[in-house]
């Protein structure tokens, strides 16, 4: 399990990091106002879409459907299963994507209504336009990375999102050095998105996984309408992080800039959540579903206790770093071209406030999979809801007083309401099994990730703020790394790991 969540925690890392280079070029080009508010905007509707098909939310429903039916039917009913799958979610999703266009002034106005009245709503309505035709791509893309999941084939999946984000800084590198103008680098921009998703869409169909899903037919059946009336739900809940973000953003669009001060600092939380939370969904799921399936209770408890040490390990350390961090990383990832000195500040503030909502995105990514594994997607999706109610009703109040912190400051509120809901759901009805050695372990992680918050504390005064260029980006990386070595080193120490067994164990045969 730990070898599948380092493949694909690998990928989510290399995207992620392109990702950091694709929006800080966007930061480069458009900088803030109303031509970046409304391309990010549009942006945001979009990936909204893109992860609640993609990173593991498709997962939820389909490997655990598609595994029953191939030990219960054979290879070529689970084959038939997933044709008609894909051939449904195709055809959905072409007319969804017609629909929305339609209608896209008024979705614009829903999720955005400060930019009613004003040029920044029509920019986002003819930016979310360009970007649709990436939403008819997103639909085969999901259903093929989740069969390759559901077989264990984790490393394709994980590394094809790479397409995505190097096709838009290859349009991003295009437009800086053509020097266009910001409303038409933004359309050219949001033109590029559905250009990514089908380069996505061919990398696949060249491998075997297309062969996973035959024959290909759309179909409105018993058995589709029970599979999506399991899926849909699930896919909502696996994307509750955006849902939160989407709520901000709404009530952040009354306050100029806002809107893109959130959505540079989520970006910094995404890269931790990818790494440990998308790997936590992607192998969870067909782990726990073999394991609740089977019976074998030691199995399940194996499971969840190594993915409630990962979270715990992975998402601590990163969330005290970026608190600690917040400034002198957002001033060197983004604090080029039209992005201002001010604007780095306001982006700090809150994704400070935004990283404590972060280990609760990740509890909500360990202990989710325990719900779909046994086909219950109704639980995490109320869970999700509830986290939205607590949002905005926080952004309102704290959005009018403190601006794009207050909204972060909910966001986070949101994020822990969703992740308790769902801790005493589990406890409630079948109980979380965390083994002994977990027990042993938790309390030793949090311990060493203390200890390293407080040294990147210690030394973080020890660079002047008004440090630029190389010598900047050298202190912080010695910082950074800096804080891991001992961190690590704690590990050891305090024996909540032992690296030699992870190597050894890493290259035992699968």
């Amino acid at each position: 399990m730990i070898r599948s969540f380092l493949t694909v925690s690998t990928g989510t890392l290399a995207s992620r990091l392109l990702g950091f280079a694709r929006d800080s070029l966007i930061a480069a080009l458009l900088g803030t106002g109303a031509v970046a508010d409304a391309f990010l905007a549009a942006f945001q509707l979009v990936n909204v879409v893109r992860r609640l098909l993609s990173e593991g939310a498709l997962n939820a429903a389909l490997i655990p459907a598609w595994l029953r039916i191939r030990d219960r039917d054979g290879e070529a009913a689970a084959a038939a299963f997933a044709g008609r799958v894909l051939g449904t979610v195709s055809a959905a999703l072409v007319a969804i994507s017609i629909g929305i266009a339609l209608l896209m002034p008024l979705i614009i106005t829903v999720i955005a209504p400060g930019f009613l009245g004003s040029r920044t709503l029509d920019l986002a309505v003819q930016n979310a336009r360009l970007m649709l035709p990436y939403l008819a791509f997103a639909g085969p893309v999901t259903v093929l990375m989740g069969l390759l999941n559901a077989q264990g084939r984790f490393a394709l999946t994980a590394f094809s999102p790479l397409l995505f984000n190097i096709a838009l800084i290859a349009a991003i590198a295009v437009l800086l050095l053509g020097h266009a103008d910001a409303v038409l680098a933004a359309w050219m921009l949001a033109a590029a998105v559905g250009v990514a998703g089908l380069l996505q869409l061919l990398m696949l169909l060249s491998q075997r996984s297309a062969r996973l899903a035959t024959p290909l037919r759309a179909s409105s059946d018993k058995e589709m309408r029970a599979f999506f009336a399991k899926a849909i739900p699930g896919m909502i809940a696996s994307s509750g992080p955006q849902w939160l973000m989407v709520a901000g953003a709404i009530i952040a669009s009354a306050t100029p800039s806002a809107v893109s001060w959130l959505y540079f600092a989520n970006r910094l939380i995404e890269l931790p959540l990818g790494i440990v939370g998308v790997a936590m969904g992607t192998v969870l799921v067909p782990e726990l579903t073999r394991a609740v399936g089977s019976g074998d209770r030691v199995a399940v408890a194996h499971a969840e206790s190594r993915a409630l040490e990962l979270a715990t390990g992975l998402a601590l350390p990163a969330t005290l770093g970026l608190i600690v961090l917040a400034e002198p990383i957002v001033r060197l990832l983004f604090e080029h071209g039209a992005f201002s000195v001010e604007d780095s500040t306001a982006t700090a503030r809150a994704l400070m406030w935004l990283a404590l909502g972060l280990p609760a995105h990740v509890l909500i990514k360990a202990l989710s999979p325990a719900f779909y594994a046994r086909s219950d997607t109704m639980t995490p999706l109320l869970a999700t809801a509830k986290g939205i109610v607590v949002t905005v009703g926080l952004a309102v109040v704290l959005g009018h007083v403190f601006g794009a912190s207050g909204i972060a400051a909910s966001i986070a509120a949101g994020a822990w309401s969703s992740a308790l809901s769902l801790l005493r759901k589990g406890t409630t009805e079948f109980g979380f099994s965390v083994d002994a050695s977990a027990r042993k372990r938790l309390p030793r992680i949090v311990l060493a990730a203390i200890a390293m918050g407080a040294l990147l504390w210690l030394t973080a005064g020890l660079v002047p703020a008004e440090t630029h260029g190389l010598i900047k980006f050298v202190a912080l990386g010695v910082q950074i790394a800096a804080g891991i070595a001992v961190y690590g080193l704690l590990l050891q120490v305090l024996g909540a790991a032992s690296w030699r067994e992870a190597v050894n164990a890493l290259k035992r045969p699968a």
